[in-house]
């Protein structure tokens, strides 16, 4: 289906003042419009703010068949006849053709260029011949690297394009004929080459293939006469007898077909690659890739004359990007290829594929009359029928998204679908089109008002089905009675057209949802299409690009969030590209006739429920937190405990709150979580009987299970940092025995990680990040006794360990009163051992019988008991004011033990990296004490 609107697409209009009528013409680069005619060229400068004017003009051998221009050389090239003989020449420098009758240097491709010429190149035109074994029939350029590609009768030759250096300051440009294809069965009529990827086109058969490297492998093809497909064997003698069997009563016609990827080396049409003596070492590492074939028979129901069942217009078109290298050595933009895009066309229908990463047919163009020519851009496709300059809308820059964006089609990115309808934003009559160019924002017509042509003779239907060649000979008036005119149309800038369109989608907004969504997203694949290469932009066009980006993403979200739609949850993606905030978002809603009964759209609730959930950065109004909380009493009640949560609904007024809450216990919607809920806005409101009334129904495991299904109940996250709620904060004075097992649970769950939860109980305790509370100290041993497995043993086991014994060794009582004794660990913990005798010997000490002393020494003991020694040794080590409490400390522990243990179980206690001077008094009183008794 193809959409028809009237939008302007083409702007301003100009005449070209060429003085004869144009055989052939091409355009290119920043502004140039080349005319033949004859056997002479003209030039013209075309800039959208002036008048086209006359550049230069220089003679051609003969007259002009074939004629392409290279942006990369800045070169022309054309194909010229001259006494039925034709040849290819190249023209370069070709803007130092002052005058008709300049010098102008003549010399032939790949010769050595004479030292005394040389600097003569500077200021003249050069033409450099390319002599080839047979007859040019097409010509394409590389619109990346600039090389060329001829297409003869049954080969292509590939010309690289280089430069001479002739000094630091000076270099010419030449080519050197690099490689030989050699394809039987097809007759390359047009051609398109790309960085790489060919495509060749005869009257009803079309070729992609890529010229792909195998330097990966690091082994040399050898390319003399070497064939890389497996055509069938018999194409020739089907040929052969076909061609037999055709006589004035019946026709062969082959079979339409259409061959992707690999399959397509089963067309029957043989390529084979021949090198010639290749200065690229990137060439001789080349094999052929098959991409595409695709062969359409002429339809035999209606008897057309043979010229209305060619193909024609052939295109790569590549889009790219482009970036600058990442030494920062070079300033020169370099564009990266991201996709490449194949357009061919017949009478009444045109079909566009994507090549790279994956063959496949992206969109077929019917148009409404026959076809004479299209030129495909990132942005449009222009066809040219008798009487009409229509514009199509493509799907390229849709492509390209979703191939090279991985986030493209999530919660955080969309683009409307490549499969999308194509549809005409303008049929614009023009009277005797004859030929089209685009280049920029250009589009170059010829146009030729002429009584019709006149058949000299007429042949029957089935003859004019042949394969053979049987184009009708007519009978031209003997004056030309009509005139003829090059037309420079502008097309519109992106924003122009993209404002026009957004105007035009407002007939739409309450009568079809599908058209209007179809219109913005038709507007915002023209601004991503104008946005994907950068570089052909100034800061102001770009910037008004970026803008209006963002603003279609917004229209977008409007359509996907207020319209009834099956892509409803696409309103999320959009809204975040356009980078309006929730609050923008949400006051841009109607609430005209607001009540409870009022419907609203999924797209909506969806993106306030995803946006509430991400923690954005945002807080509501109370008016329109009020909003939100109508907004899922309506559509999702169930939802309403985990709006309220959120840090975006600071604001609510808390009777408001209780109001919506309320109505759920009465509806017969009543769970731990409503309840939770209602107790935090409870504590809100300053009111502790209602909070007790509240979680005073539910056991503590209950309450667990509810700060499980919703964390924010406990926790939040505001800019980036760690925020307690005030329920985590009264949880913490009145029971830190619930707070510490839900956020243990939140653990279990995933729903929190190991260091947010440090931080929660750091930032609710109020300490500094050297200080560890007792109430971390808490979660840590229950840890330690959940076994949790996204938490590392060994370093739990050596938080706790050190601070116990920073704890001892300070003597330093814990902030508040452990949750946990040293018995119910060891009861509850196989990591906490049986209790050593000489830690019972230290603790029955008179020096030691402090209580918060003694449970830090019982529960230091498997959890490493042998550090302590340890540690000891290296606080004496390390010095400072503490010293000498360290050492008094270490030999009153040494003391006691060498008296109680045995000589074997002391050695075990002792530090491997001790001294032994220190350790000896102790070591000999231990294995003395035995013989004494």
């Amino acid at each position: 289906m193809v959409h028809l609107y009237n939008l302007h697409p083409f702007g301003s209009q100009q005449v070209v003042p060429c003085k004869l009528e144009p055989e052939q013409f091409c355009a290119g680069g920043r502004d140039a419009l080349f005319v033949a005619a004859g056997c002479k060229v003209e030039a013209f400068s075309v800039d959208g703010r002036e008048l086209c004017r006359p550049r230069c003009a220089f003679s051609t051998l003969g007259r002009v068949l074939r004629m392409a221009y290279s942006q990369e050389g800045d070169y022309l090239v054309a194909i010229e006849e001259k006494n039925k003989t034709t040849s290819l020449r190249a023209y370069v420098n070709w803007k130092r053709k002052r005058t008709e009758n300049s010098r102008v240097c003549i010399r032939m491709v790949g010769h050595n260029v004479e030292a005394p010429f040389s600097e003569s190149f500077r200021d003249q035109m050069s033409i450099i011949e390319m002599p080839l074994s047979e007859a040019p029939l097409s010509i394409a350029c590389c619109p990346v690297k600039g090389d060329l590609l001829v297409g003869c009768r049954n080969k292509l030759v590939l010309f690289t394009l280089k430069y001479l250096v002739i000094n630091e300051q000076f270099s010419v440009l030449d080519f050197e004929r690099s490689l030989i294809i050699h394809i039987d069965n097809i007759t390359p009529i047009e051609i398109s080459f790309c960085v790489g990827y060919v495509a060749v086109m005869s009257d009803l058969e079309v070729l992609i293939f890529k010229l792909a490297s195998d330097l990966t492998n690091g082994e040399r093809i050898d390319h003399h006469l070497q064939e890389t497909s497996n055509p069938l064997k018999q194409t020739e003698d089907i040929h052969n007898e076909i061609s037999q069997l055709e006589s004035d009563d019946f026709v062969i016609c082959p079979k339409p077909m259409e061959l992707l990827g690999e399959k397509s080396e089963q067309s029957g049409v043989s390529v084979k690659l021949e090198s010639t003596g290749l200065a690229d070492e990137k060439l001789k590492y080349l094999h052929i890739q098959h991409l595409l074939y695709r062969r359409f028979a002429p339809d035999i129901s209606s008897y057309v004359l043979s010229s209305n069942i060619k193909l024609h217009s052939l295109q790569l078109l590549p889009i790219y990007q482009t970036g600058f290298p990442s030494d920062g050595k070079n300033s020169s933009q370099e564009k990266e290829l991201l996709s490449l895009f194949c357009f061919f066309s017949l009478p009444h229908v045109g079909y566009l594929y994507m090549v790279v990463k994956s063959v496949e047919l992206m969109s077929v163009y019917q148009y409404p009359e026959k076809s004479q020519q299209a030129v495909l851009t990132p942005q449009f496709l222009h066809v040219i029928t008798s009487h009409n300059l229509q514009c199509f809308t493509v799907r390229c820059s849709a492509a390209v998204a979703r191939e090279e964006d991985r986030y493209m089609d999530t919660t955080l990115k969309a683009c409307p679908p490549v499969s999308m309808d194509v549809c005409v934003l303008r049929i614009q009559l023009f009277i005797g089109l004859k030929a089209i160019c685009h280049f920029k924002n250009h589009i170059i017509l010829l146009t030729k008002a002429e009584p019709e042509a006149i058949p000299e003779r007429t042949e029957s239907p089935r003859k004019l089905l042949s394969t053979k060649d049987t184009s009708v000979k007519t009978k031209m008036p003997s004056v030309a009675e009509a005139g003829w005119n090059l037309y420079i149309v502008n097309t519109i800038s992106p924003v122009q057209l993209y404002k026009e369109m957004v105007d035009y989608s407002n007939t739409y907004k309450t009568v079809k949802t599908q058209s209007c969504i179809h219109l913005l997203s038709e507007a915002h694949l023209l601004v991503r299409a104008a946005l994907m290469d950068g570089s052909q932009l100034e800061p102001r066009e770009k910037a008004e690009l970026l803008e209006a980006f963002r603003e279609s993403c917004g229209h977008l979200g409007d359509c996907y969030s207020r319209l009834d739609t099956q892509h409803s949850h696409l309103a999320l993606p959009y809204y975040k590209m356009s980078g309006l905030s929730l609050a923008e978002v949400l006051s841009s809603v109607d609430w005209t006739g607001e009540n409870e009964l009022r419907k609203y759209e999924r797209g909506l609730t969806f993106y306030i429920n995803h946006s509430l959930y991400e923690n954005l950065d945002e807080e509501l109004s109370e008016e329109l937190a009020a909003k939100v909380v109508q907004i899922f009493h309506v559509t999702e009640p169930k939802q309403l405990p985990h709006i309220l949560c959120s840090p975006s609904m600071k604001n609510i007024d808390p009777l408001t709150a209780l109001h919506y809450l309320r109505k759920l216990d009465t509806s017969g919607f009543s769970s731990i979580l409503v309840t939770l809920t209602k107790a935090s806005v409870a504590l809100k409101m300053g009111d502790l009987d209602m909070y007790r009334n509240e979680v005073k129904s539910y056991s503590e495991m209950k309450l667990v299970c509810g700060f499980i299904l919703e964390p924010r109940l406990l926790v939040q996250q505001r800019k980036g940092q760690i925020v307690p709620t005030e329920l985590a904060v009264h949880l913490k004075g009145a029971q830190p025995g619930l707070l510490v097992a839900s956020v243990l649970g939140l653990q279990k769950n995933n729903k929190i990680g190991v260091e947010e939860a440090d931080s929660l109980f750091k930032v609710l305790c109020g300490k500094d990040e050297d200080i560890i509370p007792q109430l971390l100290i808490d979660l840590w041993e229950a840890q330690l006794v959940a076994r949790l497995p996204n938490v590392v043993l060994q370093e739990l086991c050596f938080k706790l360990t050190s601070q116990y014994i920073c704890r001892l060794s300070k003597r330093q009582s814990p902030d508040t009163t452990p949750l946990r004794t040293a018995e119910d660990l060891i009861n509850a913990c196989s990591h906490y051992g049986l209790i050593y005798p000489w830690v019972h010997v230290l603790i029955s000490s008179d020096s030691l019988a402090d209580k918060n002393y003694t449970e830090d020494l019982l529960k230091l003991q498997i959890l490493w008991w042998k550090k302590l020694l340890p540690e000891l040794c290296e606080k004496m080590k390390c010095g400072g004011e503490k010293r000498q409490l360290y050492l008094s400390s270490l030999k009153e522990t040494l003391s006691v033990v060498a008296v109680e243990l045995d000589l074997k179980d002391f050695l075990n206690v002792l530090p491997e990296d001790g001294t032994a001077a220190f350790f000896l008094p102790y070591l000999l009183y231990c294995s003395r004490k035995k013989p004494l008794t």
